[in-house]
């Protein structure tokens, strides 16, 4: 049983616990009796908590969505614009997660298993994040900070699947860059590049970031 006290309830700590073990090895693959052995809880009590696996997950999937809009929203604010405006310093969701989440977060690594499956809650962030990168493009087009293109929509989806990239293919970017790209030095090898690539396209030159000495 559970021996280190804190001060989040047991329904909290296991919710906890099925989010990290989700994250690494995938809800399908996860047994309660997993879960509420790393909680430090008897399977029963997770059944009594949340009903059963599935409702685990959705309350799990609830957290995270949670979690992502606070974070979000805090720093976009209400128009979004600060998501993809290089001026302001945030650039990407990459860079938001790596400054705002402690080291080895399971979150990203749940977004990554949460976007790819076939749930609502996984379209539902999906639709989020693009609203968010659609409204994003709108605001700096309209403040004369980028152009819309021909289709505004492809173009914020555009924008958005670059940005998912780096949560979808974390490891095997980690694996050829040998760094993990949502990392703060990872993200500050990362930045300058594709802020770059996005102001002057591929001719670009990289703009010195602060602080660098090389």
């Amino acid at each position: 049983m559970r021996s280190i006290r804190d001060d989040r309830t047991t329904r909290a700590v296991i919710r906890d616990e099925a989010l990290r073990l989700f994250a690494a090895h995938g809800p399908e693959t996860v047994s309660v009796r997993q879960i509420a052995a790393v909680a430090g809880v008897s399977p029963a009590l997770v059944v009594h908590h949340f009903g059963s696996k599935e409702g685990l997950r959705q309350e799990v999937d609830h957290h995270v969505l949670g979690v992502f809009e606070a974070m979000l929203g805090e720093l976009t604010g209400e128009g979004g614009a600060e998501l993809l405006d290089p001026g302001t310093g945030a650039g990407s969701l990459g860079e938001v997660f790596a400054r705002h989440l402690p080291p080895g977060s399971p979150l990203p690594d749940y977004l990554r298993r949460l976007l790819l499956s076939d749930t609502d809650a996984g379209r539902l962030l999906f639709r989020w994040l693009f609203d968010l990168s659609r409204t994003a493009l709108d605001g700096m087009a309209a403040a004369g900070l980028a152009a819309p293109g021909r289709e505004p929509a492809v173009r914020a989806a555009f924008l958005l699947g670059n940005d998912l990239a780096v949560f979808l293919l974390r490891d095997r970017l980690t694996e050829v860059l040998g760094v993990d790209p949502l990392s703060a030095e990872g993200m500050a090898r990362w930045a300058p590049e594709m802020l770059s690539i996005y102001a002057g396209g591929l001719n670009a030159t990289p703009q010195e970031v602060q602080g660098d000495d090389s």
